[in-house]
């Protein structure tokens, strides 16, 4: 059941780690992930900050410009003491835009970032990380530019949890990025502040199990402190397949310090995606997604989930994917499947695909147009990529003859939420505001969490 308490009346307060709490200046240990795209949108941030929980914007995606925009205007409607980060995407196609973002994040000096689908430590991200990092008065390090990383492998995690890497450093003292006081600062301090175990999500997945990864990036957290002498203890969070109660509270008896929740969040008013998805989104019960392919990461064949329900995406992904696997050139594809894809996957040639395509990357990668256009299979990646584009798109603008091609990045979160709100004032999208949304998450879990703890000591 539902409790009506009003906002700010918060007695789950005490779930979660207080300094958490402190450091981002919030009222819950909770937070709402990235949407890329502009899914978790201004509307989307400057709801929650007022609220006094932390979220961030969905960069992914976007120009810099569009960017600098929403930092601008998110400001202005909350002051600039108000708590909200922007998400920083991993770009392994075209590393120079992961440069141009942390250039603009730290000309604006946002201070807390989202750190997600990175698969190594980047130079940009050391560079945000020490150009916030300043001496105190004991000569300790000061840090000003915030991490929270969204991770699901313990590979990376170590990364994270373990200084910048020196060499790395070196390298960027070397270029006049940092200074040598920061560089001198940078082996006492980890990279991250706060990172976030990612179990099975909606998006890009590794298809973890929370049971055993919150605990593993625990044990991993204190190993690395031990190992490199810090005093900084860094915050292990919880995120994916959260989407009512029952799991918030499973997750704070892991052990997890905050939580972390993104499927469920897309299927609000304030989130900047179609109206239409917010119906497919819903409808959708826990068996009613899948995995594709993730389109920034088509040929090294990493995963994404994805609303199945309603739409054809998944299993035309996968089939774009098998054939780049199997075949060195869109020449090397027979006739009829080429038409194939053209009718049912593009709605248009591969030539008018291809045109869009180069054309694109004659702007902002023309190193990347150079080698598609030097191999085949390259081009056939970056004409299939295109769909990828495509289909999410059309169901971010809600271009309802697209509906087949909808790519809804999601996970059975959505379905739990649903049949949490399912008979409730809340069971239309249209109510579900995201700010109420976690306030009776937060709420409900507390109730959970202290009834099943009374009941284990008894």
């Amino acid at each position: 059941m539902i409790h009506s308490a009003p906002l700010g009346e918060s007695p789950e307060i005490g779930l979660g780690d207080a300094a958490f709490r402190a450091d981002h200046r919030v009222r819950l240990a909770y937070v709402a992930g990235a949407m890329g795209k502009g899914i978790a949108s201004e509307r989307f941030v400057t709801t929650l900050a007022r609220a006094r929980i932390l979220s961030f914007f969905g960069a992914g995606g976007l120009t810099l410009e569009r960017i600098a925009a929403a930092i601008s205007a998110i400001r202005s409607a909350v002051g600039p003491d108000a708590p909200f980060g922007v998400n920083f995407l991993h770009n392994q196609i075209i590393p120079g835009q992961e440069e141009a973002l942390a250039d603009l994040l730290i000309a604006e000096e946002v201070r807390t970032i989202e750190a997600s689908a990175f698969i190594r430590v980047t130079p940009a991200l050391v560079r945000y990380r020490l150009a916030g990092l300043e001496s105190g008065l004991d000569g300790s390090p000061r840090i000003r530019n915030r991490i929270l990383a969204k991770l699901s492998r313990p590979e990376v995690a170590r990364q994270f949890l373990a200084p910048p890497d020196m060499q790395m450093v070196a390298a960027l003292r070397a270029s006049g990025a940092v200074t040598e006081a920061q560089a001198r600062l940078a082996p006492l301090v980890p990279l991250a502040d706060d990172i976030c175990a990612e179990a099975d999500s909606g998006g890009h997945t590794d298809r973890r199990v929370a049971l055993t990864l919150v605990p593993h990036f625990r044990a991993l957290r204190d190993e690395e402190a031990a190992r490199n002498n810090l005093r900084q203890r860094i915050r292990i969070g919880a995120a994916g397949g959260i989407g009512a109660p029952d799991a918030i509270a499973a997750s704070f008896m892991l052990g997890a310090d905050f939580v972390m929740t993104g499927s469920i969040n897309q299927c609000t008013p304030e989130a900047g995606t179609s109206d239409a998805a917010k119906d497919m989104l819903a409808a959708a019960d826990l068996a009613d997604f899948d995995i594709a392919p993730a389109g920034d990461m088509f040929e090294i064949g990493a995963k994404v989930q994805v609303l199945k329900r309603g739409t054809l995406f998944p299993g035309r992904a996968n089939r774009l994917y098998e054939l780049y696997r199997t075949h060195r050139s869109l020449d090397a594809l027979a006739p009829e499947t080429l038409a194939e894809i053209e009718r049912r996957n593009f709605g248009r040639s591969v030539a008018a695909v291809w045109d869009e395509t180069a054309r694109h990357y004659a702007r902002v990668a023309p190193r990347e147009l150079a080698e598609a256009e030097a191999d085949p299979r390259k081009k056939m990646a970056m004409v299939f990529r295109w769909y990828f584009i495509h289909s999410n798109r059309s169901a971010i603008e809600g271009r309802v003859e697209e509906r087949a091609n909808f790519q809804i990045h999601c996970g059975p979160a959505m379905g739990a939420a649903n049949r949490w709100l399912r008979g409730t004032d809340h069971e239309d999208w249209r109510a579900r505001h995201v700010d109420i949304l976690a306030e009776r998450l937060m709420r409900e879990a507390g109730d959970i969490f202290r009834t099943r703890l009374v009941a284990m000591t008894m």
